[in-house]
């Protein structure tokens, strides 16, 4: 019996160390066979070329170059235009029998359009997650409606997905993927970590992650400032610095990272990829993500530490009580972390949970592909909800 060749996608840094455990599970299987895809900031110099780090795991069967040097909303498009023309190439090659992709970047919804011309059926991760300050939220539910399966992190998306009109037995609630890695992974001492970021900790250290809020006109500057401005405030403090992604006006907060640490070098150090042994054990050492990145609110919980999740990037996402919201202003972020540190949220650390579940969720991803007959998923029917009119 011939393998089932399946074509998974990866376009960032954090996106891989999300599958990471779903590819291996499928390179090991011995029914199935992985083709992997890599495109988007792995195969820039600019974003760390972390398509290096990808090669030490896994055999990579496809590169697509596809990232212009341009941030700018004209610069991204044109940026998805060539990456379908690009996948359309690659599937003619490589015949792939589903694909699986996560989430909702644009480098995503280029390599799931091409597909669903291609008559290739889709599998989704982490859809029906809602995004409201963040074009992704538009482009996550499109790539829902483009996908034959669905595999969510909460039963919350569950149900969205199935709003959205897809068959409730074809969308199955796994949990959340960066679970998985903070299960499996063995994570470095104080001491090894340190050495491989070359930077002491102080008695508080926070990481700090922003992205631009890209439904927003050029607001990256002014609101990253502001965090900045609240940073310096505090005292004894050290800060780790992981760069934006490669979104309208990422580029803009990158450079005044870098400026941030050049005049503040003895107490901030900045990463263009921290990858996901370092990222993940920095949470065990620090006191909370800072910013408006998804792990502060998917990860993070699970090492009962404080959220301070900025601004509207994230809107709508469920969130566990570890979570503090603050408006992007430097006075709101100051209350925020005065709040984090203060003898009642520090007690209510030690008892949150995590609402994205504690699975491992690519044992089931891969169970549920294995079983499923893959050559009857593409014609699909409407699922209707019952609403009662009133």
């Amino acid at each position: 019996m011939s393998k089932k060749r399946i074509c998974v996608v990866t376009g960032t840094r954090a996106e891989y160390g999300l599958l990471y455990w779903l590819m291996k599970g499928i390179e090991l299987d011995k029914e199935l066979e992985l083709q992997l895809i890599v495109t988007g900031m792995h195969l820039s110099p600019e974003f760390g070329l972390t398509y290096k780090v990808i090669e030490k795991d896994f055999k990579i069967d496809k590169k697509i170059e596809m990232l212009l040097s341009s941030d700018t909303s004209v610069g991204i498009t044109k940026s998805m235009g060539l990456a379908q023309i690009s996948f359309s190439e690659v599937y003619e090659d490589l015949k792939p029998d589903i694909l699986v992709v996560l989430g909702d970047r644009y480098e995503i919804f280029s390599a799931v359009s091409a597909a669903m011309i291609a008559r290739i059926p889709i599998a989704h991760l982490h859809g029906g997650e809602v995004t409201e300050g963040a074009f992704d939220e538009a482009i996550r539910h499109s790539i829902t409606k483009m996908s034959h399966l669905h595999f969510t992190a909460t039963n919350e998306y569950r149900n969205r997905v199935i709003q959205l009109g897809e068959q409730p037995e074809r969308v199955f609630n796994v949990g959340g993927m960066g679970i998985e890695n903070i299960k499996r992974f063995k994570p470095l001492s104080k001491e090894e970590f340190e050495k491989s970021i070359d930077f002491k900790l102080n008695k508080k250290n926070i990481l700090v992650t922003f992205h631009p809020v890209t439904l927003e006109k050029s607001t990256a500057k002014k609101q990253f400032q502001h965090l900045l401005n609240a940073i310096d405030e505090l005292k004894d403090t050290n800060i780790i610095f992981t760069k934006a992604n490669s979104d309208t006006d990422g580029r803009v907060i990158n450079q005044m990272i870098d400026q941030y640490v050049m005049n503040n070098s003895n107490k901030a150090t900045g990463f263009t990829s921290l990858g996901q042994l370092r990222y993940l054990s920095a949470l065990r050492y620090i006191d909370a993500v800072v910013g408006n990145s998804s792990s502060g609110l998917a990860e993070a919980p699970s090492f009962k530490i404080g959220t301070i999740n900025i601004g509207d990037r994230q809107k709508g996402r469920i969130k566990a009580e570890s979570v503090i919201d603050s408006e992007p202003n430097s006075e709101n972020i100051l209350n925020a972390f005065n709040k984090l540190y203060s003898i009642e949220f520090q007690e209510k650390l030690k008892v949150s949970t995590n609402p994205y579940g504690d699975r491992c969720a690519s044992v089931k991803i891969i169970e549920k592909i294995k079983k499923i007959n893959l050559e009857n998923l593409l014609k699909k029917s409407f699922f209707d909800i019952n609403i009662v009119k009133g």
